[in-house]
């Protein structure tokens, strides 16, 4: 009898604990789970390909800056031509800006930007294409004696008031007039508005993208990382650009123990070409990731959220899910071009961002200027070549790095 006492006791013990055991199951079933995040989630991949989309812009940028003057040489252009090809840059990215701009922000944005590096790679193909197709680089192999040197070096070559014989009033006419050797000339020009018309998506949807769908407290240090790998840009382009005028412009094609001059000599063409099929490779690649990326990111939850139970969440969803429309139609294309012309209006009637344009604008102008004659100058005054006179720049921007206004090299 106590036998069977004690297990009838041991046997309604075990039925009280097991309805406590299931209620416990249940309470660690509803509690928050944390999930491992990956160290490659889709935000730092596309802040990864993005850094490098901006590093590749300003490299492609910085060696058409250093190339000026070898362009200049090969094909017998003037300073202002040579302006002229520098600029359509600029032309290409004003041309598309706004509306690229508004209309991207609506699309797939990765997608947008990926097309965009597809197009600078193209122009920065596009541009040394010339090289290939125009032939030999012939300098002038004439030398002059030292008493003609003598007697031409104090006289202005581009000055007709001088007291001289019809020999050198002829030489100096010709000088100054400058005819091209070739026109293909127009095919840099158009390769290089082509790399800004490129250029344009990468940054206003690439921030974009990041401030939707980073956290608020993370987005300044992802634009600060951009800023500063896009920095390394300039100072990796000079170099590069020192590089490739130390090398012949004809390298590989002809017999290097032929030249009789040297990257001193002013009749000198370095491989101006070979820098362009470096931006264009670097732009190609920087293109790649964004094909992958998805076209909306899950947002961080903030740190609010997580006093929000998880029943309202879904109930809000459901909520959502009934709501929503099963199609959408349509829209004109006049309500879009309205609603453009509107977000335009709007933005340029705002006096704080016209100021802010207003002083870009000045900043820009003074520094562009700069880094497209800057080189040049060098070279005619103070006698170096357009290797070392690339390669003091490039140290220049290297020592401005760590000031702030060095930004408008970009």
């Amino acid at each position: 009898m106590t036998v069977e006492t004690e297990s009838n006791s041991a046997h309604g013990s075990n039925q009280e604990v097991e309805p406590a055991q299931l209620l416990d199951d249940e309470a660690d079933k509803n509690l928050p789970v944390k999930k491992k995040t990956s160290c490659c989630t889709g935000l730092k991949v596309f802040l990864a390909a993005l850094s490098f989309s901006y590093l590749s812009k300003t490299l492609s940028g910085t060696i058409m800056k250093s190339s000026i003057t070898q362009i200049e040489r090969r094909f017998d252009l003037t300073s202002s031509t040579v302006g002229l090809i520098d600029g359509s840059f600029e032309i290409g990215n004003l041309l598309v800006i706004a509306f690229v701009s508004y209309f991207g922000a609506k699309l797939h944005r990765p997608k947008v930007i990926a097309a965009g590096c597809f197009t600078m790679a193209l122009g920065s193909i596009l541009t040394a294409l010339p090289h290939f197709f125009m032939g030999y680089y012939k300098y002038e192999t004439a030398s002059h004696t030292a008493s003609s040197a003598n007697l031409t070096s104090s006289i202005n070559p581009c000055s007709l008031h001088q007291d001289m014989n019809e020999t050198l009033l002829e030489v100096s006419r010709s000088g100054c007039e400058k005819e091209p050797s070739s026109y293909m000339w127009i095919y840099i020009l158009l390769g290089n508005m082509l790399r800004g018309i490129g250029e344009t998506p990468i940054t206003p949807l690439g921030i974009s993208y990041l401030d939707d769908f980073a956290k608020e407290e993370d987005v300044p240090v992802y634009v600060a990382c951009l800023h500063t790998i896009a920095m390394m840009g300039p100072m990796f382009g000079f170099l590069l650009g020192s590089l490739c005028a130390k090398l012949y412009v004809d390298i590989g094609f002809v017999d290097l123990g032929s030249i009789t001059i040297t990257p001193q000599d002013s009749r000198w063409v370095g491989a101006w070409w070979l820098g362009f099929l470096v931006g264009g490779v670097s732009s190609f690649l920087a293109a790649i990731p964004f094909c992958f990326l998805p076209k909306s990111l899950k947002k961080p939850e903030e740190a609010n959220n997580d006093k929000t139970s998880y029943g309202l969440l879904e109930n809000m969803g459901t909520t959502k899910k009934i709501l929503a429309p099963a199609k959408t139609k349509p829209t004109k294309w006049s309500v879009i071009l309205k609603d453009f012309y509107t977000s335009l209006k709007k933005v340029l009637s705002n006096p704080m961002y016209v100021t802010l344009l207003c002083c870009s604008l000045l900043q820009f102008n003074s520094f562009i200027g700069f880094l497209t004659y800057k080189p040049k100058y060098m070279e005619q005054q103070y006698g170096q070549s357009t290797s070392k006179s690339n390669f003091l720049i490039g140290e220049l921007h290297h020592a401005m790095t760590a000031c702030p206004i060095s930004n408008a090299w970009e």
